[in-house]
């Protein structure tokens, strides 16, 4: 059973109401059908629901056990519009302005996840919307979780035929959001990317924080950034299995790092990476997932109160119903 697969089988166990707000998207219907005939989640399509019905139609979708919500005819609408003012209020949010917020599927979508009388557990969007256009209304409304410094993203990688981290299954981190995190803040990373590994894979995460150098093989300000980041981990995060600076060969390759790093913690063994900047982290996991033809779920979100999970906009259909699955399962934490 891959990695997805035990994804779903865990999500089964605590059935959760997962909402889409971008119900217009084909990807996001056929993603719907999946896990309506799979039964691993509860799904809410945001959206005109004759539109929705009529164009999972045409396209031979079934998504009959789906809830569909029109903002506008919501018997919510008035309940969230006070609700986005009460939050807002002091940031300059007016009624005027909340009534027209409200109407977006993706602001009413973290809405009902906020609201503890709905059945709303989560939210995915980003096939068609920024990454901004997702996160700006879930740190408005949901807020960051308690004990938390900074959100970040990550990504799930799962490649095959490979002998490295975890059969194969690595976390990159940061690699959706933060362009260029200070050493506190890669350390932060590492720390919620450590746990984000252990909550979904079950295994223990071994954290490499990446650079082009490897113990001092070269020194700039470019690697100074991620031995501090080392040294700030390590202080904060004693038992956590985590070195650095080291070059992705002597992180994840034993043979290399028993030359390259030999009193290394991880062994060369590494299974969760932590690029120095979102340069460097957007181009190594889609290099992976284009070349090692892996799979990619992500950018996943760590840190804000309640799941919300961003989307690649090139995603596949499949890749939206396996995020799907993986927000549910964080939504049983």
């Amino acid at each position: 059973m891959n990695f997805i697969e035990q994804i779903k089988e865990r999500a089964k166990k605590n059935i959760k109401t997962i909402v889409l707000p971008e119900a217009e998207d084909i990807r996001t219907l056929k993603a719907t059908e999946i896990v309506m005939k799979e039964k691993y989640a509860n799904i809410i399509l945001i959206g005109n629901k004759q539109e929705i019905l009529d164009k999972a139609k045409n396209n031979n979708i079934h998504i009959e056990n789906a809830t569909i919500i029109e903002p506008e005819k919501s018997e919510n609408y008035e309940k969230y519009v006070n609700l986005l003012y009460d939050l807002r209020k002091n940031k300059g949010m007016t009624i005027e302005k909340a009534k027209e917020l409200v109407l977006d599927p993706v602001y009413f979508g973290m809405l009902m996840v906020k609201d503890d009388e709905t059945t709303a557990d989560g939210l995915v969007s980003g096939a068609i919307h920024s990454t901004a256009d997702t996160l700006r209304p879930a740190l408005q409304i949901l807020k960051t979780a308690p004990d938390t410094k900074l959100v970040s993203a990550f990504f799930v990688m799962v490649v095959p035929n490979c002998e490295y981290g975890e059969n194969g299954v690595f976390i990159f981190g940061d690699s959706g959001l933060n362009a260029n995190p200070n050493s506190e803040e890669l350390s932060e990373i590492a720390i919620s990317s450590s746990k984000s590994f252990t909550q979904l894979v079950g295994k223990e995460p071994k954290i490499a924080m990446l650079s082009y150098s490897t113990y001092g093989s070269a020194k700039s300000e470019l690697t100074q950034k991620v031995v501090e980041a080392t040294r700030i981990l390590k202080e904060k995060e004693p038992k956590l299995k985590a070195d650095g600076e080291l070059q992705l060969d002597a992180a994840i390759i034993p043979e290399v790092a028993k030359s390259k790093a030999p009193e290394s913690n991880i062994k060369g063994e590494a299974n969760v990476l932590i690029f120095p900047d979102l340069n460097a982290g957007n181009i190594g996991y889609k290099l992976v997932q284009r070349l090692a033809k892996a799979e990619a779920y992500g950018p996943l979100c760590q840190g804000i109160a309640k799941p919300v999970n961003d989307l690649s906009r090139g995603c596949s259909y499949q890749d939206i119903a396996g995020v799907i699955a993986i927000t549910a399962v964080q939504a049983q934490n």
